[in-house]
């Protein structure tokens, strides 16, 4: 059912940008539709649904100058669902997708801007393939997809992994704590840092919003740091600051949906219905 939902989203916003003409690309600054404008477009496209319901999560401009990106929080039956839409300059277009990346080395501009990262790293230092991961503690995808993960891990020891918070606060609502105790641990120590991801993953259902910190207590003791000190440190207004921090790294990336992947700087979103042997030949091709 939910990938029905999705699919039904995905194709009226498809056909909306099947007669998009090509755009000139300046430097002109991207002219932003209001969000009164963006909500009478989602009535127009989706109004006959009575089962589906959306709010507008951000307007700003794409990594494509001159295009508006804009975020949409679908809230289907099956749960919530991020889109992300594209506008033309002239706003008589839009378009559903990825912005992918063109030219000789298509990924260098993101392996530069990936050597800012600043989570806890697994891995040899001097790593031939750098996989940073943009995850969300409370977000389901993100605990399916760490199977995978660490399978690749285990069979691909020069590969490096890389964590960085991403907490998705509208549609997760203790998230956010949960990335404060990453930062915290991760400053303090590698890996205590990493028994505590695997342990809020093992047991993110038994996690809610009110029972939250006293959970990640638990976490923290069990993977061999001091509760109360890292609880201090969550509280801390510089440790939310960092949080922040690197949800807009993630973002300037274009980074919208967890988890998301850059393995080497090519993007991958998912790791959970994208087949295993796809993602580890990535990682192999960039080994030779």
């Amino acid at each position: 059912m939910k990938f029905i939902a999705q699919a039904c989203i995905t194709a009226s916003l498809l056909f909306v940008g099947l007669t998009l003409p090509a755009q000139t690309h300046g430097n002109s600054t991207a002219k932003l539709p209001t969000e009164a404008t963006v909500n009478e477009f989602l009535r127009h496209m989706f109004g006959y649904d009575q089962n589906l319901a959306w709010k507008v999560g951000s307007i700003k401009e794409s990594e494509a100058p001159g295009i508006a990106e804009v975020t949409v929080i679908f809230n289907t039956p099956d749960g919530p669902v991020a889109k992300r839409i594209y506008v033309t300059p002239d706003e008589h277009f839009a378009f559903s997708g990825d912005l992918v990346p063109f030219g000789a080395d298509p990924f260098a501009p993101a392996r530069a801007e990936l050597k800012n990262t600043t989570g806890p790293e697994r891995g040899p230092k001097d790593a031939a393939v750098t996989i940073v991961e943009f995850s969300d503690l409370e977000c389901p995808h993100c605990k399916t997809a760490q199977e995978n993960l660490n399978k690749l891990m285990s069979e691909e020891p020069k590969a490096k992994l890389i964590f960085q918070n991403f907490p998705i606060e509208q549609i997760h609502k203790w998230a956010m704590l949960g990335a404060k105790y990453v930062d915290c641990l991760g400053r303090e120590n590698n890996d205590v840092v990493w028994k505590f991801i695997a342990a809020t993953y093992d047991h993110q259902s038994e996690v809610n919003e009110q029972n939250a910190e006293e959970k990640f207590k638990e976490f923290v003791k069990e993977s061999g740091g001091d509760p109360a000190a890292v609880s201090a440190c969550a509280a801390k207004p510089e440790t939310e600051k960092r949080v922040r921090e690197s949800v807009a790294f993630g973002e300037k990336l274009g980074v919208n949906s967890t988890p998301t992947f850059f393995i080497n700087g090519r993007k991958v979103t998912g790791f959970v219905n994208m087949p295993y042997d796809a993602v580890k030949a990535m990682v192999d091709y960039d080994l030779k």
